[in-house]
């Protein structure tokens, strides 16, 4: 029984331990195809995708029609209309935690600084159409106060703290592709496709290109 208890407690602290160390991100060259990735954006990526790749199945995009996705080595793929490219997924990992006090995660997602609106409970959006201040939204509000990780293309990190209007101004001093990511936890319950849980952990990330 007791050995019973230790592997499941070790199993809720790797499960835990994985949806909290990985990120769902997205990458859009141009008016190319969009790319969906789970991993570590600040490490390198493994050949053939992040050994959790296989838990990203069916993300949402928010776009007018229904997208086919593809997966490919490391990623899924779509082909969508040119613009800023918005995702959320919540079944990514199964809840983990004692009966009672399950936990969960919600990621979210964004490619692009064209459009300054949101599309996403938790957001990181640009205060100005291509601009380079961005706002962090949870329901439209800024949220300030909130640390925002920066990486930068030479996977770089930086700790930033909106500002009373939820903005920050990261230092952009490379040429090549960003990534922004802020984390929110909910302790209230929450519905999941794969259960209810107690405590709701939400990360969002927007990536952009400076050319």
């Amino acid at each position: 029984m007791k050995t019973a208890w230790m592997g499941a407690a070790m199993l809720a602290l790797m499960a835990a331990g994985a949806a909290d160390a990985h990120e769902v991100w997205v990458e859009r060259d141009g008016a190319g195809p969009a790319r969906i990735y789970l991993g570590e954006p600040a490490e390198p990526m493994p050949a053939g995708g992040d050994p959790e790749f296989a838990n990203l199945k069916t993300p949402r995009i928010v776009a007018p029609a229904a997208t086919a996705l593809v997966r490919k080595a490391g990623f899924l793929e779509a082909q969508l209309p040119a613009g800023d490219v918005h995702v959320w997924d919540d079944d990514v990992f199964a809840p983990w935690g004692d009966p009672g006090k399950r936990e969960g995660i919600i990621y979210y997602a964004r490619a692009g600084r064209a459009d300054p609106r949101t599309k996403l409970p938790f957001e990181i959006a640009p205060a100005t159409a291509n601009g380079t201040r961005f706002v962090l939204t949870r329901e439209g509000k800024p949220v300030a106060g909130a640390k925002v990780t920066l990486i930068s293309p030479t996977r770089v990190s930086t700790e930033l703290v909106t500002d009373a209007a939820g903005a920050i101004t990261p230092p952009l001093v490379e040429k090549g592709r960003y990534l922004l990511s802020a984390a929110a936890k909910d302790m209230t319950e929450h519905s999941l496709p794969r259960g209810p849980v107690t405590t709701l952990h939400r990360i969002t990330t927007t990536s952009f290109t400076l050319p």
